[in-house]
């Protein structure tokens, strides 16, 4: 027996995945020569009373990380355009992708949000005014490479996964194997939504304009851009329950089965990976303590953690049960 052609489009990239390649590669650059630059102790973008000259050995650690993180967004521009990319165990791509998702989704949908509510008037100042963290261009140049970032390699992931995977998730919720997949996926979905109603409640406070468990810096600090960023971790907090409690459920059984999937896949790992992201952030260089994470603040990080990689979890449990099915199907 023969084997199998691989696509023609993914054995020979088709121009628009060469162009979405080009753009991922390009969009990363800025962010890597400012990140080198500080790294080699130049202060470009950073202004005179910044925090980030205040515990320069730790921020070398951070900027060293978020180096490998953001080039690895150009590794998995090859892995998802070359043929070699199909040999690529299943989980190795996934999940590198699945951090991508969540490191770059929020700012994708936070940084317009915030640049609309400034457009009609959101103020953006706190209640008292602090050293700024960075010039204000540092924010556009790398908040707008990072989308692109995001589109270009959502754009490259979501092709090479219709052509490796798209059975996985044809139909629709109502048409999933009656009864439901079982007592454990549908306990992961629970845990997820319990462990979610703190942070939740957290972040949806801050986002009102509350103030209870943030430390006194993060208080004094507050601006519109705050209160957008966390409405926007609320979103995400109920898209990755909303979709988490469909698989499990069956609930929405009009929807096709790719939507909860895919609000489970970006919602868990928006709320996973930023919330590992911002304990780690929030602990390096916080000499002062009005700085450091309130034990509230911990717990909304955790807990959004927590969430994220149970809902995660029933994701690949939902995909690893159909392709079961599927291979039983074909045997």
């Amino acid at each position: 027996m023969t084997q199998p052609i691989a696509p023609r489009a993914v054995v020979a990239p088709s121009r628009p995945r060469r162009v979405l390649r080009a753009v991922a590669v390009l969009s990363c650059l800025p962010y890597l020569g400012l990140k080198a630059a500080w790294i080699a102790g130049s202060r470009l973008g950073i202004p005179a009373g910044s925090a980030l000259l205040d515990d320069r050995l730790g921020m070398a650690v951070i900027n060293a990380l978020s180096v490998l993180l953001d080039s690895a967004v150009i590794v998995l521009a090859l892995v998802l355009t070359r043929p070699w990319g199909l040999r690529v165990p299943a989980w190795l791509l996934a999940f590198p992708v699945w951090v991508a998702t969540g490191l770059l989704a929020p700012i994708m949908a936070g940084f317009p949000a915030q640049l609309a509510v400034r457009a009609v008037g959101g103020a953006g100042a706190g209640p008292a005014q602090r050293e700024p963290f960075l010039e204000e261009w540092v924010f556009t140049v790398v908040y707008a490479g990072f989308i692109l970032q995001g589109l270009a390699l959502g754009g490259l992931f979501a092709l090479h996964a219709r052509d490796r995977w798209g059975r996985l998730w044809r139909g629709r919720v109502g048409r999933l194997p009656v009864g439901g997949p079982g007592p454990a996926p549908r306990a992961l979905a629970v845990a997820a939504a319990v462990a979610a109603l703190p942070p939740l409640a957290l972040h949806l406070l801050w986002a009102c304009g509350g103030t209870t468990g943030l430390g006194a810096g993060r208080a004094a600090e507050r601006t519109a851009d705050f209160r957008v960023l966390e409405a926007v971790f609320v979103c995400f907090l109920l898209a990755a329950v909303a979709g988490a409690l469909s698989l499990a459920f069956r609930r929405g059984r009009t929807l096709p089965v790719a939507v909860p999937l895919g609000l489970a896949w970006v919602g868990s790992a928006a709320v996973a990976c930023w919330g590992g992201w911002l304990s780690l952030a929030s602990l390096a260089g916080a000499q002062d303590i009005a700085d450091r994470p309130t034990p509230l603040m911990s717990l909304a990080y955790a807990g959004q953690m927590l969430s994220g990689f149970l809902v995660a979890a029933l994701g690949a449990s939902f995909l690893a049960e159909r392709a079961a099915g599927s291979a039983r199907r074909a045997a």
